[in-house]
């Protein structure tokens, strides 16, 4: 009898978790990171502690909820690479990453900050920034990406498209097409300065 009655409080734990996990992906999505973890308890349906037991740190969660988000641009800078043609694949970088964060204003702040602790983040922040370093070297060989472009230029444009969560959710992605397709424009080399 112990054991079905240990299965289901392990079963009800990671409910709670699942549920924890549910409700920072939700909030921080929509309102950023800034949201309580009084407030993540709550949606989950859960207690504080109950929270604070499963992740002791904000860090904890914020890496926890972002870890598709990661993936997923993992997979868009792996598929870039993949691109025969170098500028094509840097163009299409630029378009998904706009459109994956004008999707998760949450995940765009845990990008570019710098969280003590979240060594999973920022190691796939650091894979991401050198793939996209990668990736523009080929392009620029190709001569249709500006000489001048660095990878801190691809955080500046994330720092700039948090803006288009200005807009309302019905526009947001067409705000992000637009910015992206602005931001190709500024990053194409112009015949002026192709060396």
């Amino acid at each position: 009898m112990s054991t079905d009655s240990s299965h289901a409080l392990r079963s009800d734990a990671l409910d709670n978790r699942r549920r924890i996990i549910e409700a920072a992906r939700s909030l921080f999505a929509a309102e950023g990171m800034d949201v309580p973890m009084r407030t993540i308890a709550r949606r989950a349906g859960v207690g504080p502690a109950t929270l604070y037991r499963r992740f002791p740190a904000k860090q904890d969660l914020v890496a926890e909820a972002f870890e598709e988000e990661a993936r997923r641009c993992h997979a868009i800078v792996d598929e870039g690479l993949a691109e025969p043609d170098p500028w094509r694949g840097f163009c299409r970088v630029i378009e998904r990453t706009c459109e994956l964060h004008a999707r998760n204003r949450g995940f765009t702040e845990a990008f570019l900050s710098t969280l003590a602790g979240q060594t999973e983040l920022m190691a796939s922040r650091k894979y991401i920034l050198d793939s996209v370093a990668t990736l523009a070297a080929r392009a620029k060989e190709t001569g249709r990406l500006r000489a001048d472009f660095v990878v801190d230029d691809l955080v500046l444009m994330l720092m700039a498209h948090r803006g288009v969560r200005m807009a309302s959710e019905a526009a947001q992605l067409a705000a992000s097409r637009r910015f992206a397709a602005l931001t190709i424009q500024a990053f194409r080399a112009s015949p002026d300065h192709v060396e």
